[in-house]
């Protein structure tokens, strides 16, 4: 019984021992099989999500013929052409630039008496689906106002336009002297803006 009770043991911790490295491997495998599955089914989701998530409004929309115009004080305005190159309409829904203490998006109106009134243009600017917005003098423009220092000709002058999804794109718009479009402000007209 001994004899036995040892070759039992014996054969047991050989049949142990033996088990363990194949019990090691298969479980080696099974990791590896879910590490794979794992990593390539994030590949894929970042793959796949990539270009909808990478794609911001900034990303669609260019801006050409920039400008602005020269002013010693007070306010300037600055003009170009937003082009969306995105299948969806796209708002901007504000501007900065360091050129002014406010800047603001204006459009000019008829003011029922035969002239024209410019006003604070109420949601922002829409760019059409694959399509273009042009900021004109006597239209929709960028309006820099409390100007601190003089806007010379030939001096650029950074704004950045914020889109309703909150990204953002910034231009240079070089400075130049333009006479025309010399319309009346009518601060207040959005409900007590100043």
């Amino acid at each position: 019984m001994a004899m036995s009770s040892t070759r039992m043991s014996s054969f047991s911790s050989t049949s142990h021992s033996e088990a363990r490295p194949a019990r090691t491997r298969a479980r080696r495998l099974r990791v590896g099989a879910l590490c794979a599955t794992v990593a390539l089914t994030g590949s894929l989701v970042a793959a796949c999500g990539s270009d909808a998530e990478s794609t911001s409004d900034a990303d669609a929309v260019s801006v050409s013929d920039q400008w602005v115009k020269a002013a010693r004080s007070g306010m300037t305005a600055a003009f170009g052409t937003l082009t969306n190159s995105s299948d969806h309409d796209i708002r901007v829904v504000s501007a900065h630039s360091d050129a002014a203490q406010t800047t603001e998006m204006h459009e000019v109106v008829d003011n029922g008496g035969g002239g024209t009134t410019m006003r604070r243009k109420d949601g922002g600017f829409v760019i059409p689906a694959d399509g273009s917005l042009t900021l004109t003098p006597g239209g929709e423009h960028f309006m820099l106002m409390a100007i601190p220092t003089p806007i010379t000709t030939g001096r650029s002058v950074a704004v950045t336009m914020r889109f309703a999804d909150g990204s953002t794109r910034r231009f240079d718009a070089l400075a130049r002297d333009f006479d025309g479009n010399q319309e009346n402000y009518a601060p207040g007209h959005d409900g007590g803006h100043r």
